[in-house]
């Protein structure tokens, strides 16, 4: 078998397991810009700036939710507001290195209004990058600052809030205080950026 053949179905069976648009791809490829690839998982947000090569793909840039528990942050990883607050650092490390001419790719992700990939794209505008775009897609800024998690946390009964909100309880941060949370945080990146 050549190394032509295996390469193809390599393809084939990446498509099949519904891992690569292959279609999708060669556009972003083809447009010659780097591209900002937003994966979310339950728990954690995940940011790069890819640069197309013959050999593969480059990381430029890369930003995870992780990080901002170094900031201090003690909300979920992987909710509306530390999307935003991970684009937000993002955002800013690709100001600093000068990268333009970005474009976004969500992968296999249905286009959500208001989606968690949306949020962080929205903490990379806020930078100050230029990203194409359309506005009716991104979150308001109620459930960015989390204000739809202080909502619901105040209408529930002791029992069941000390159940849905355990990890915020344990990390010291009343579900309530999330929006205060989310300012001072935004504050944090924004002095060190």
């Amino acid at each position: 078998m050549q190394n032509g053949d295996q390469m193809k179905k390599l393809s084939f069976k990446r498509r099949r397991m519904g891992v690569t648009d292959y279609d999708q791809r060669y556009k972003l490829v083809m447009s010659g810009k780097n591209r900002i690839v937003i994966r979310p998982s339950l728990n954690h947000i995940t940011i790069q700036v890819i640069q197309p090569e013959k050999k593969g793909d480059r990381t430029l840039i890369s930003a995870h939710s992780k990080e901002l528990e170094k900031l201090g942050y003690k909300g979920h990883c992987g909710n509306c507001t530390a999307a935003y607050l991970t684009g937000l650092l993002c955002g800013y490390r690709i100001k600093k290195e000068k990268i333009e001419g970005v474009i976004l790719d969500i992968g296999l992700k249905s286009a959500t209004k208001g989606a968690n990939i949306f949020a962080a794209l929205k903490g990379i505008l806020d930078a100050g990058v230029d990203v194409p775009h359309n506005e009716k897609i991104l979150p308001d800024e109620k459930r960015i600052r989390g204000e739809h998690i202080a909502e619901y946390a105040s209408k529930l009964d002791k029992e069941e809030y000390s159940k849905r909100f355990s990890n915020y309880i344990k990390k010291g941060l009343k579900p309530e205080d999330l929006p205060l949370h989310f300012d001072e945080i935004k504050a944090k990146i924004e002095g060190i950026a």
